[in-house]
């Protein structure tokens, strides 16, 4: 039995991030009690390292060793053991993942028993041969002191890289300049992300980390896939090197990941102490922007709410927008992106991620940024408002759905859902307003019939687009319920309320086959004359619908009001 000196696949295989500083076998043998030692058996090991250092008091009980101790002998346990017990004793040291084993030549054995360097040769097993006169005191005490010192001088050297890391935010730099810091300390790559793995900036040998990662931890987009990455060290069956990811965290708020890579040397727990405390100063000057940007934002977006709602006159719109880098002089398209209602906040255990509409708004900026740096794009809460230039092309449906594409799941946009509508080509700034109202109009009513994540064009609303400038909500439901008669009413037990649903369902299919009986059968799956009797009981309740043109119109525009109230 040991008695410690110090007691205490495809995917990617999680490795600790938090342990004590560790000594490798060459700077062991080079403590004063180990300078006459001798390695007599298991070579150094394969990446053996020596965290502890424990007493073995029995040959047969190796219970008590802990991973990466360095287990001492006074060799008295080892006399009169068989060569059996000699050998399940290494295989039990190499099961609990001992460092090595020594013991003094001499005072209680002769010599090394050959059984023992013959399995730790085969397990590779450091074994080491001490003088006879050494005291294990000076063994147990050399260990711990150099253990510790090591400690010490990494939480030193933790410190200068922190200070270091500050003072790049300290002199005005960012995210980017925080990455390259990084890259100067650990070499390889380094990326900063926000929380669903949008890279914010990057650094270091990123051309080389795409081709070596891809698939692994980046989807095809170049998003980090924090969702299956774990926090600490890791690596990849299958690739060179590992990876360190940390997140970045103000209070109890999620800003992102910090992941750094090497494919040329194996990152360390130094190393994610170092990354972690470049996740620390990351934390500030992501704060710090934020801070900067909630004060811009609230101005440009209290000018563009004025602006879009006409309380802003031409000539003052056009000069004042451009003092604020915008240019809406010029043909322009109003894009309106609202985040469907009722979804819930991503969360994890002990962080809460910003708020949604930041980030989408931090999302539509980032995409719109490129494409047109003179566009204005703010977030008014949960909507997110862009004055785009109208495209070269004409073609503005292709250039909103790229943008939407990027914006949602990998584009950054919390792979939260979004409704998305279009205005028509504004050709003047005193328009602008009309294209909003269009846009927020597309928006509502794309989701009503669509759906969550609608996208619509507000000259591609049909004769939706009627219905919605009808502001009286009641009338158009009171000419609904007057027109569908008894299949607009929801009182009536379960089985009735079905049957209604179901002849509601019949006639919609019926008016958009253009009462082509023969083709509603067959979307129907019903047989010819079960739709013909469903028609007749349908004319009684309606009206002769199939005769009359003008109740034909005006069941199809009930029906739609239905759509557009209960999608």
């Amino acid at each position: 039995m040991a008695t410690s000196a110090n007691q205490s696949a495809s995917g990617p295989q999680e490795l600790p991030t938090r342990q004590r500083r560790s000594l490798g076998l060459d700077e062991v043998l080079a403590l004063a009690a180990f300078r006459r030692a001798t390695l007599v058996g298991g070579g150094s090991g394969p990446d053996r390292r020596v965290e502890r250092v424990g007493v073995l008091d029995s040959a047969t009980d190796v219970s008590a060793v802990r991973p990466r101790e360095l287990v001492v002998t006074s060799g008295l346990p080892l006399r009169g053991a068989s060569a059996a017990q000699l050998r399940r004793l290494v295989f039990g040291l190499v099961a609990a993942d001992a460092a090595g084993l020594a013991l003094p030549v001499g005072r209680h054995v002769d010599a090394v028993p050959a059984v023992l360097v013959t399995e730790a040769d085969r397990r590779s097993l450091p074994l080491l041969a001490l003088p006879s006169d050494v005291d294990l005191d000076d063994v147990l005490e050399d260990v711990l002191t150099a253990v510790l010192r090591g400690a010490t001088a990494a939480s030193d050297r933790s410190e200068d890289v922190h200070r270091a890391l500050l003072q790049i935010v300290v002199e005005g730099g960012g995210l980017p300049e925080l990455a390259t810091g990084l890259v100067g300390l650990l070499g390889g790559a380094v990326v900063l992300t926000t929380p669903d793995g949008r890279v914010l900036a990057d650094a270091g040998e990123v051309a080389d980390l795409a081709q070596a990662y891809a698939g692994a931890c980046f989807n095809p987009s170049g998003r980090l896939r924090t969702e299956d990455e774990p926090v600490g060290l890791s690596r990849h069956a299958g690739l060179c090197g590992n990876h360190v990811v940390v997140r970045i965290a103000a209070g109890r708020t999620d800003h992102g990941r910090i992941a750094a890579f090497s494919t040329r040397r194996e990152l360390t727990t130094d190393d994610v102490a170092t990354v972690e405390r470049a996740a620390t100063v990351a934390a500030l000057a992501v704060t710090k922007q934020l801070a900067v940007r909630a004060v811009e934002s609230k101005y440009q977006g209290d000018f563009l709410r004025d602006l879009l709602t006409g309380q802003v006159g031409p000539e003052v719109a056009v000069e004042h927008a451009a003092s604020l880098g915008w240019d809406i002089d010029r043909p322009l398209v109003v894009v309106v992106a609202e985040l469907d209602p009722d979804e819930g906040e991503e969360q994890t255990a002990t962080l809460v991620a910003r708020p949604a509409g930041e980030r989408f708004a931090a999302a539509w900026q980032s995409v719109v940024r490129p494409r047109d740096p003179q566009a204005p794009v703010v977030g008014f809460h949960r909507e997110v408002v862009a004055v785009l230039g109208a495209p070269a092309h004409r073609d503005v449906d292709r250039l909103v759905r790229e943008l939407v594409r990027e914006v949602s799941g990998d584009g950054g946009g919390g792979r939260r859902s979004f409704g998305t509508g279009v205005s028509r080509v504004v050709g003047r700034p005193e328009a602008l307003p009309r294209g909003y109202e269009q846009a927020r109009t597309a928006v509502r009513v794309g989701r009503r019939v669509q759906g969550t994540g609608s996208l619509a064009h507000f000259d591609g609303l049909g004769v939706f687009r009627l219905l919605s400038l009808v502001q009286d909500g009641g009338e158009l439901r009171s000419f609904a319920e007057q027109t569908l008669g008894p299949l607009a009413q929801v009182a009536g037990t379960g089985q009735e309320r079905q049957e209604k649903a179901d002849l509601v369902h019949t006639l919609e299919v019926l008016l958009d086959a253009n009462l082509n009986v023969a083709e509603a059968a067959r979307r129907l799956h019903f047989h010819y004359n079960t739709l013909r009797y469903r028609i007749a009981k349908l004319e009684r309740l309606l009206g002769p619908f199939g005769e009359d043109p003008q109740l034909r119109l005006s069941l199809h525009l009930a029906l739609q009001i239905l759509r557009m109230r209960d999608a």
